[in-house]
């Protein structure tokens, strides 16, 4: 009896030991609840209620611990994928090519190239004068300069005219303002001269000691160039224009033929340039074109003429030319004319050739114009689905044009064309380390019919032996803002999924400009929910054609894409298994009402400016962050950055924080804010396929979760 009386206390104890841990479990599986601090907001005689408004202040320690104990949370509820996670990310870091090399490219004189080295995280950017026997010169070894920081990025440099100083800017901070150092190639000596709080880019003059920059405002808002002298005090720089419509931002370049400095006033759908002669760095600016509303166009200079594309009277832009001496809209004479179904997106100058990428059916085209035999022809492509660009060209003088090329299969390769025998030469095709083999996928494009009748390209893709039979887990993608086409790119990351029986679509909804300028202006402003609608409607058609099982879909995007992913939450939550929003808007009137936000003003033409009551109206009925409501959600991998400067982290910690609220399930609902990165996310070569790896294994285990 005192034996059996022994087993039940055993037992008994063993079975509180269980229930303990498991409270213990179940506990430390318990999210936060934000606090609730109520905050009004009233225009047009509506109120909202922001109770999470108290969030928007990095400096608030409070906030900071919000963010932190998010992460914690996250990381306790992903803790049984740590494995998976190490295999997604070992999988993925295995495909490349450590050591790896660009193709060298030529200016001035000198072959300029970038290359790994096996085991870093940045690259060693170099050059070879003459040609690419000669000894390599180093320009910088940035994993030398990174040491120290969490965040280090050179986002441009400038060689002067004489090859001797070069000029770079740097962000070390992920916030994209940069600053400007310069270093002596002969000697390797940084010069004293530092210029903060610039837009990055740099423009030298042709006298070798002058440079033109871009300082930001208080809203990150490039909004006027500078002129600094080599040696001076950078407190003395003179500001050479400065733009006062804070719609507009302003850009500072140098024209291919290296005659002219260009100064560019941008908004959404207005453009103004003023030119200055690159000998004469204290001259006086010339005005091109003044600016029109909704008259765009951008200008390069080779020869004795500026070529220029533009809209005016050509809603999928055209391309026209004039001289130095008539420079204004009324002289300027057509050279390839506007048509109804084809966007002219692109354009490169050379001597003797003009070439311009093309989008028709939402595919692109590169098209050359040969002015020495006045002809005409169209690069040949094969696949169904692919993207094709210009690539780098600096020199006008040559027959040579470069150009990438990917697919959904075809990794990233970059060609050389001969623009008068038509013969193409492969300089380099990314090598995929592994058993990778691109025979072994098949991509697709086919059209979705969506609610009002309008057919929306799909690229698909996914490995050979897939079966259309609605078993397959479907991730589908999508952006559809700003005119920004999405293209049927080629990753080494989407691999991972390809071969666990995944199919990858990209739905090229309208917001991007795949069919023409229409297709912006169809998902923009007071059209925008065709872009959700959109979306929906291609994820309905794949499981209508059996390319995914109803229970298996997942949904993708970032930025814009990531208000489309709060939209597609809200609107239709039952129709995906898990969402990824990345760096998401979703905080849309909020935002669009803060002229201290970066970017709001200057993107009224996209969205709206809520001021005005129709847009205010018309942003509320879509706002992610507004329209969370007491419903079933599905799982949520929310991700964000503490120094993003183009949407701000308290957007998605908002957003969560409402969702956690109000949401009637207990799906997966996780934040995860890097703490050290803005909206580029990781700055290191291999540091980024750890974001990868955590958001593939939230898709898998949610695959393994009940709808």
């Amino acid at each position: 009896m005192k034996q059996v009386i022994k087993i039940i206390i055993v037992l008994m104890t063993l079975l509180f030991v269980i229930i303990s841990c498991e409270k213990s479990r179940e506990s430390k599986m318990t999210p936060q609840r934000a606090e609730k601090i109520r905050k009004e907001l009233t225009i047009h005689d509506d109120t909202r209620i922001d109770n999470y408004y108290w969030l928007n202040d990095r400096e608030d320690p409070k906030v900071i611990k919000y963010l932190e104990n998010e992460n914690k949370y996250t990381n306790e509820v992903l803790k049984d994928t740590k494995k998976l996670q190490k295999k997604l990310y070992n999988e993925m870091v295995n495909r490349i090519k450590q050591d790896d090399e660009s193709v060298p490219y030529k200016f001035n004189g000198y072959f300029y190239y970038f290359r790994y080295e096996k085991g870093n995280e940045h690259p060693i950017y170099c050059r070879k004068k003459g040609n690419m026997e000669n000894k390599e010169e180093i320009l910088f070894n940035e994993n030398e300069m990174a040491k120290g920081f969490s965040y280090f990025h050179i986002a441009d440099f400038s060689v002067s005219t004489n090859n001797k100083i070069i000029a770079y800017s740097v962000d070390t901070l992920s916030r994209r303002k940069y600053t400007i150092k310069f270093k002596d190639l002969e000697t390797g000596k940084i010069f004293k001269d530092i210029i903060p709080n610039t837009s990055g880019n740099i423009v030298w003059a042709n006298d070798n000691k002058t440079i033109f920059y871009n300082v930001k405002d208080e809203t990150l808002r490039p909004y006027k160039t500078v002129k600094h002298i080599l040696g001076n005090n950078v407190k003395d720089d003179k500001t050479v224009y400065k733009e006062k419509d804070n719609t507009f931002y302003h850009t500072v370049s140098k024209s291919k033929s290296q005659k002219y400095i260009l100064f560019c006033s941008e908004s959404t759908l207005s453009t103004e340039y003023h030119i200055l002669d690159a000998d004469a760095p204290d001259g006086k600016l010339k005005m091109f074109q003044s600016r029109q509303k909704d008259l765009e166009y951008n200008i390069d200079h080779i020869g004795k003429d500026f070529y220029i594309r533009t809209n005016k009277d050509a809603k999928n832009f055209k391309i026209v030319k004039t001289d130095i001496g008539h420079l204004i809209q009324k002289y300027w004479k057509e050279v390839i004319p506007a048509r109804e179904n084809v966007l002219i997106s692109d354009f490169e100058i050379f001597n003797n050739y003009l070439v311009v990428k093309e989008i028709k059916n939402a595919l692109p085209f590169i098209k050359v114009l040969d002015f020495v035999n006045n002809k005409k022809y169209t690069i040949d492509i094969e696949e169904p689905a692919y993207t094709i660009w210009i690539s780098a060209n600096p020199e006008g003088e040559t027959d040579i044009l470069r150009y990438g090329y990917e697919s959904m299969t075809t990794p990233s390769s970059i060609y050389d064309y001969n623009m008068i025998t038509k013969e193409k030469k492969l300089m380099k095709e990314e090598k995929v380390l592994g058993d990778f083999d691109k025979n072994n996928y098949q991509t697709e494009r086919i059209f979705a019919i969506a609610r009002d009748c309008t057919k929306v390209p799909i690229s698909i893709v996914y490995k050979k032996g897939f079966k259309k039979d609605g078993k397959s887990p479907l991730l589908i993608y999508g952006y559809g803002s700003y005119g920004n086409s999405m293209s049927a790119y080629f990753s080494t990351v989407r691999l991972s999924l390809l071969d666990r029986g995944f199919v990858y679509a990209i739905a090229h909804i309208r917001g991007g400009q795949e069919m023409g300028r229409k297709w912006y202006e169809d998902g923009k402003l007071l059209k925008k929910k065709n872009t959700f609608y959109d979306f929906i409607d291609c994820t309905k058609y794949l499981l209508n054609k059996k390319y995914a099982s109803e229970e298996k879909v997942f949904a993708m995007g970032g930025s814009a894409g990531g208000l489309l992913m709060g939209a597609i939450s809200n609107m239709a939550p039952n129709l995906y298994n898990g969402i990824i929003a990345q760096v998401p808007f979703v905080d849309v009137v909020t935002t669009m009402l803060d002229e201290s936000i970066p970017l709001t003003t200057s993107e009224y033409d996209e969205w709206g400016n809520p001021n005005i009551k129709q847009y205010y109206d018309y942003m509320l009925s879509y706002s992610p962050y507004d329209n969370v409501g007491a419903k079933e959600y599905p799982n949520m991998l929310v991700t964000t950055g503490l120094h993003d400067s183009q949407v701000q982290y308290w957007e998605p910690a908002k957003w969560v924080a409402k969702l956690r609220d109000l949401k009637t399930d207990d799906n997966l609902l996780l934040l995860k804010t890097n703490m050290d990165y803005g909206h580029g996310g990781a700055s290191g070569r291999f540091e980024v396929y750890k974001e990868y790896a955590l958001e593939y294994a939230f898709i898998l285990k949610s695959l393994r979760l009940k709808k």
